[in-house]
């Protein structure tokens, strides 16, 4: 090589001329050699190109004499010392290059092992199912995980035809995605199903990504799969119950739409022929009977009003049941419903031979966030139970006390007691606990609605007794703060009013049933100065409405040509009857019914069967407020 090398600068010499040939040229094959064959390399090569170029080479004198050519001893000697530094110097770096080499290659070789030995770790470690897919689809052997999941042998799973296994309903989104994921596609999930060593099929979530070489191209994929069999499972039956849960909240809406309907018509049916019963009743009561007539009328009515109340109570249950109870929760003073409660519940007491002892503990200001008529429903009842269930001569007490943020109403009494084996029946409707072989009244509805109006208002009902000794029933009720003063607003009637009217008016009644219209009529008689129309169609009553004026309207919803609602929204839509007011006389009793009906401009809202002072009351309320408004 060194030969050679030398030669290339004789041939540069007789082509360039000596005057281009300089001695640093001779420097190069010595390197080569020098890198090639080390020092004894470097040194040969120096040899060779003094004895070879050395007579090619001019000496520039310092003395600016003619070029010389050295002796050959002299440049033998000059190109040795240079070959000898120059190889001493190359195989120093290259020994110190070659180490690091050496270092570098054990580096990666430790680095690939470690790996390598944390990918097996991975794999045997791994509770998933991990394969890997070359580029051409050869599957690589599985994880050791298709040993817990699948229940075969990696090994032995390596050597089946991994995709002819899959359930034939998903071996093609399965072969879908592996095209996909080898063309460098994007990362792909996935379920299918793989059968078990023992027959039954797995559910395997895949989550699938591509993998490239350093040029950026696919080759391959690696797929992750665990076992989701009860996953998949729960979701089903998660499914399925949501699914069972729509279909009974859609026959439970069904169910409370018939409840409704039931409510709506069974009212109107019941309370019909019951106002007829109780008006009439009530009418020969006002007309100063014999005392022997007097009793039967005083019984029909009673007999009346005991089944006006089972009807209310019934429907009133039959609403809480649905979700469908209608309240108006309030600040109330809790003195002043206990006091009405109490004074209404004194004849029976006085009656029965019961004392009644209230607690005045109380502040008389104390307020409870509850539906006030609701509560005194609650607490009459709870009275009534203490007084016709209590021994005779006994007492019933009630007691007001602080239950950190609720107040508790207790009403005890000295009966016989309830047994404990009896106490789980206590608010089932319709129970009355070996009562009904007694002569003491009752229909074993009043515990169970009480209970429910209680929690509906976000109260608790409970009990405690003791045979022999008596039974105490407590309601616990929110606290809430005082109401802020209350203006009376422009609706306000002036109660001075509230007396018969002195002159004629005119009353309107449109309603179908004659035994409703002789009702209102005979009612009437007993108030001088009222002219009643009658009018048995909703289309001739509101003619009679535009001719005559009156100064009241009565109005009944069941009309045989068109629904009272939809005669009410004629009179409000007309400018000569929009001022009129206008009392629904309905057997309807629904909440919503009645509220509607005041939002759409009714003054009042009556309820068949009729009493016949609130209805003089309301029709004096309305003549009133037609006064006030024909005077302003």
């Amino acid at each position: 090589m060194a030969v050679l090398l030398g030669l290339s600068w004789v041939v540069s010499y007789v082509l360039g001329g000596a005057r281009r040939v300089t001695t640093h040229r001779f420097y190069v094959p010595i390197l080569l050699a020098a890198a090639r064959f080390g020092l004894s390399g470097a040194a040969a090569t120096a040899v060779v190109a003094g004895l070879v170029a050395g007579p090619l080479l001019p000496l520039d004198v310092a003395t600016g004499a003619r070029q010389h050519v050295l002796d050959w001893s002299g440049r033998l000697g000059f190109f040795l010392g240079i070959g000898l530094v120059m190889g001493a110097v190359i195989v120093r770096l290259k020994g110190s290059l070659e180490r690091e080499i050496a270092l570098a290659r054990e580096d990666r070789d430790l680095a690939l092992r470690e790996s390598e030995a944390m990918l097996r770790a991975v794999f045997a470690a791994s509770p998933d199912i991990i394969t890997m897919v070359k580029a051409d689809g050869e599957l690589a052997p599985p994880s050791a995980a298709v040993r817990e999941i699948l229940g075969y042998e990696p090994a032995e799973y390596a050597q089946m035809d991994r995709i002819s296994l899959i359930h034939p309903d998903d071996r093609e989104r399965v072969n879908e995605s592996l095209r996909s994921l080898l063309q460098g596609g994007p990362p792909v999930e996935l379920r299918f199903r793989m059968p078990h060593a023992d027959g039954h099929w797995v559910v395997l979530e895949s989550h699938s990504r591509g993998m490239t070489d350093p040029e950026g191209r696919p080759s391959g994929l690696v797929a992750v799969a665990r076992d989701v069999t009860e996953k998949v499972t729960l979701e089903d039956a998660l499914r399925s119950s949501k699914k069972e849960a729509e279909r009974a909240r859609e026959d439970a809406e069904r169910a409370n739409r018939a409840k409704s309907e039931f409510l709506s018509r069974m009212s109107h049916e019941l309370r019909t022929p019951l106002n007829a019963i109780l008006g009439f009743g009530q009418l020969l009561e006002m007309d100063g009977l014999e005392p022997q007539h007097q009793e039967s009328v005083e019984q029909i009515l009673k007999g009346g009003k005991h089944l006006l109340d089972l009807i209310n109570e019934v429907l009133d249950i039959v609403r809480i049941e649905s979700g469908r109870i209608t309240l108006s929760l309030e600040p109330i003073v809790l003195a002043d419903a206990m006091g009405e409660a109490i004074h209404l519940i004194q004849p029976l007491a006085a009656e029965q031979g019961i004392e009644l002892k209230s607690d005045d503990a109380w502040p008389a200001d104390g307020y409870v966030r509850a539906d006030r008529q609701r509560l005194k429903q609650v607490l009459l009842n709870l009275l009534s139970n203490a007084v016709k269930y209590n021994r005779p001569g006994g007492r019933v007490t009630v007691r007001c006390m602080d239950v950190r943020d609720e107040v508790r109403i207790q009403v005890s009494d000295q009966g016989v007691g309830i047994p404990p084996e009896r106490m789980d029946r206590l608010f089932v409707p319709f129970e009355r606990l070996g009562a009904e072989g007694t002569a003491v009244e009752g229909t074993g509805l009043g515990l169970a609605l009480s209970k429910g109006l209680t929690e509906a208002m976000g109260g608790r009902l409970g009990v405690k007794s003791a045979v022999g000794q008596g039974s105490t029933f407590f309601v616990q009720l929110p606290l809430a703060q005082a109401p802020g003063i209350m203006v009376e607003g422009k609706e306000a009637v002036d109660r001075t009013f509230l007396l018969a009217p002195a002159g004629a008016h005119m009353l309107l009644y449109i309603e179908d049933n004659l035994a409703n219209l002789k009702l209102i009529e005979g009612a009437l008689n007993h108030r001088p100065g009222l002219i009643l129309l009658n009018a048995m169609q909703g289309s001739l009553g509101l003619d009679l409405a535009r001719q005559h004026q009156p100064d009241l309207i009565l109005l009944d919803l069941h009309l045989p040509d068109m629904p009272g609602e939809e005669v009410l929204r004629h009179l409000q839509g007309d400018p000569t009857t929009q001022r009129i007011p206008v009392i629904v006389i309905s057997a309807d009793a629904t909440p919503g019914q009645i509220r509607n009906l005041l939002d759409a401009g009714a003054r009042a809202y009556l309820t068949k069967p009729i009493d016949v002072s609130r209805f003089f009351e309301a029709v004096d309320e309305a003549l009133a407020e037609r006064r006030l408004d024909n005077a302003g």
